[in-house]
């Protein structure tokens, strides 16, 4: 997920923010409700951190750069849980090994819901002053944990899918395979050409990557109306997708062999045609919603195949810009935790939610960017090297989370994220 760092506009008023802080707060312990001791302490592998991890990460956050920072007088819970729950900030001091995070099998989840608990009443009761003194933190702390929710959703996913008995994490009707739904036909919106604005504006929340807003120039270009469904991608898979090598980058033709990759995370072939494996358990694959779990180098495969190409992260960020970042699939009461035929009509479809949409646009800074002094400033500026954009959100980001200027972004070959693609061409 898109690193954390220092925000711009941040101006709610403390009363807004403490109920916004209590209602993520609050969403985060009902994921992890349905998970037990062992389902929160088990890591699946080193890219991903176990629920009970994510759980205290997010409460030292706000501790760390909050109550013990901006709060006179505060004492740590616990000071030995700073070198448990440190993620990546150098300024920090020393932390315990990423990989290694599984191994943690004490504190308990109950431990560490205690010490989010106590996180919480020590926020609600400072609030006033902090939302004074530091409120850009105090956004930022509850967008953090947002992100810190759609991981903790990816991680539980991927460590549920390697049990063999397929269990389920949450509750909801599988596609049975009877639904009617037809998407419409793949169409091609022109976008604009010449000088457009890009990056954040200064009104509402962002993050440093997303600064400064500046022009770019843009070619003649056409994006699709729709990401790329599940039945296309099969099709992709019938015609040797996977075994051309000529469609391909170098270095996903070495991942692809090197990997034994034949279909997108979480599919096999079942008995009746494919399935995925979801947060409840394995389900028919539903060919009208958008293809997930893909990496990039899956989606510049598809790509090629198709005659197309990614959009860039410009040509993606104006197609969204008139756009509502409140529709959409995205994570919500309804816990509906999987891409969805969309019901939206209109030139363009599920731009936010369902999957996040890979650009074949580098993570770079943008023209005049400039990290913040302090272990807050750490995360995104360091990172930006051998990455790539991913633009729009998903089913499991919390809704009102992202913009039309959010930049996402991951390593090529990483595809346990809920990421899907939208092709792009010349004109």
């Amino acid at each position: 997920m898109a690193s954390i760092s220092p925000a711009i506009g941040s101006n709610e008023s403390a009363y807004t923010m403490a109920e916004r802080f209590l209602q993520v707060r609050s969403l985060t312990r009902e994921l992890a409700t349905p998970l037990s001791d062992a389902d929160a302490t088990v890591q699946s592998m080193p890219d991903a951190s176990p629920a009970k991890w994510h759980l205290a990460h997010t409460s030292w956050f706000f501790e760390t750069f909050l109550l013990r920072d901006h709060v006179p007088g505060y004492r740590l819970y616990d000071e030995r849980w700073s070198y448990l729950f440190n993620s990546y900030y150098e300024a920090e001091g020393p932390r315990h090994a990423r990989p290694q995070r599984g191994l943690l099998t004490r504190p308990s989840l109950a431990e560490v819901m205690a010490y989010r608990q106590h996180v919480e009443e020590a926020m609600i009761a400072a609030l006033p002053e902090i939302a004074e003194r530091a409120p850009d933190l105090l956004g930022l702390g509850i967008h953090h944990e947002q992100q810190h929710q759609e991981l903790l959703l990816t991680d539980i996913k991927h460590l549920f899918f390697h049990n063999p008995l397929g269990p389920a994490v949450y509750d909801r009707l599988a596609y049975d395979g009877t639904d009617s739904v037809e998407v419409d036909p793949l169409s091609w919106q022109a976008g604009p050409v010449g000088l457009i604005e890009v990056g954040a504006s200064e009104a509402g929340f962002a993050f440093d990557n997303e600064c400064p807003a500046h022009r770019h120039y843009l070619y003649p270009h056409a994006l699709a109306n729709r990401p790329v469904t599940n039945g296309e991608w099969i099709a992709f898979i019938e015609d040797g997708g996977y075994a051309t090598a000529s469609l391909w980058l170098s270095d996903g033709w070495a991942w692809v062999n090197g990997e034994a990759i034949d279909a997108p995370l979480y599919w096999r072939r079942g008995d009746d045609g494919w399935e995925h494996f979801t947060l409840s358990g394995w389900e028919k694959l539903n060919p009208a919603a958008p293809a997930c779990h893909i990496s990039l180098y899956e989606a510049d495969a598809y790509a090629h195949w198709a005659g197309a190409r990614l959009p860039t992260e410009q040509e993606w960020e104006v197609a969204a810009k008139h756009h509502d970042p409140q529709t959409g699939n995205f994570l919500d009461a309804a816990r509906q935790v999987s891409p969805t035929p969309g019901a939206e009509k209109g030139a363009f479809q599920s731009l936010f939610g369902d999957v996040w949409e890979w650009t074949g646009s580098a993570y770079r800074p943008y023209p005049g960017f400039r990290a913040p002094d302090g272990a807050v400033g750490e995360y995104n500026g360091k990172f930006m090297s051998g990455q790539f954009v991913l633009k729009g959100g998903s089913c499991a980001t919390p809704r009102g989370h992202v913009r039309a200027s959010y930049r996402n972004f991951f390593h090529p070959h990483q595809r346990w994220q809920f990421t899907g693609v939208r092709l792009a061409k010349d004109l």
